[in-house]
């Protein structure tokens, strides 16, 4: 298909996975066992939360919707990714591509946000704990997480209308999934409305999370070193999870913006496959395990019902 002429896509094609041979059913079933392993984590620890009246708080609450966002983005991806494995041809179709856009660009924004939204509720429990209740109640954290995901939903609708009427003169997208920058440059229409939005919504995008995480940290950090040797300990067991999430997923966001704009043609390709599957795939993986682990409620909680479900069998 030529790139210089206009044409109606009806498919994409993925140009970026390798070929294999039976080395994809080795793939196949890692990449299955990954998923299952992502769905049962969080869909467990999204039970233990809604089911337990004693975590219905502002951070368990923050943390349920993390969980579900981890759901949301892991099935924009591995079903998709296990098809695209047993495939030996890699395409997909226009609808199927956009959706796929969506679900994993406002994954991504959803799960900055909700983020950004925990550092301030932890900056609120370590520099305010007497103040703690009242300011930050349960349907305060219902209305954060509300506005979180509607404001990134709706962001991306506005994207994704403005990607919709463009004219493509090529089909072929070098990467393991639909991107949504890769896919306007294969735009021969005029796309100003779509960089200007584009650069609009990525300064919405990294802006809005980062000033309430900036202020958050530093006046953690105040209380910090003001403070006593137990306001430490406490502020480093609070923040610990979610500063570990946090770099966690910057830096698989920055792999994902150096991947698809810069030339990686000089890095290997397996590298370069596993760089673009890094901020998908770790996030779901180490939330559930960095929160399940380091939260001595949900962790002692698990184990009651873990303890239970084993006598109750005998």
């Amino acid at each position: 298909m030529s790139n210089s002429t206009s044409l109606t896509v009806s498919y994409f094609i993925l140009g970026a996975y390798l070929h294999v041979g039976y080395l994809r059913y080795l793939y196949f079933m890692i990449t299955a066992l990954l998923y299952i392993v992502i769905v049962v984590a969080n869909t467990a620890l999204i039970v233990v939360i809604c089911v337990n009246r004693s975590l219905h708080e502002p951070m368990y609450l923050f943390l349920c919707s993390l969980f579900v966002n981890e759901l949301y983005g892991s099935t924009g991806l591995f079903p998709f990714l296990l098809l695209q494995i047993l495939s030996d041809i890699h395409t997909v179709s226009a609808p199927l591509c956009f959706l796929q856009i969506f679900c994993l660009y406002t994954y991504a924004n959803i799960e900055f946000c909700n983020l950004a939204v925990m550092s301030y509720d932890r900056y609120l429990a370590i520099c305010y704990p007497l103040q703690y209740n009242t300011r930050m109640t349960s349907h305060k954290a219902a209305i954060f997480i509300i506005l979180v995901w509607l404001y990134c939903f709706v962001k991306f609708l506005i994207t994704l209308s403005l990607n919709l009427r463009l004219t493509l003169c090529g089909n072929t997208i070098n990467s393991l999934n639909c991107n949504n920058y890769l896919v306007v440059k294969l735009a021969c229409s005029d796309t100003q409305v779509n960089n200007i939005y584009g650069l609009f919504s990525i300064v919405l995008s990294v802006v809005v999370p980062v000033l309430p995480i900036l202020f958050s940290y530093i006046r953690i950090l105040r209380v910090c070193f003001s403070g006593s040797k137990q306001t430490r300990q406490k502020a480093v067991s609070t923040c610990t999870p979610h500063l570990v999430s946090l770099l966690n997923f910057s830096f698989g966001c920055s792999f994902e913006i150096v991947q698809s704009r810069f030339d990686m043609s000089g890095v290997p390709s397996v590298l370069r496959i596993i760089l673009s599957l890094y901020f998908l795939l770790m996030q779901p993986l180490m939330n559930p395990v960095m929160y399940g682990l380091q939260m001595s409620r949900i962790r002692n909680i698990c184990k009651h019902v873990l303890c239970y479900k084993l006598l109750s069998g005998r």
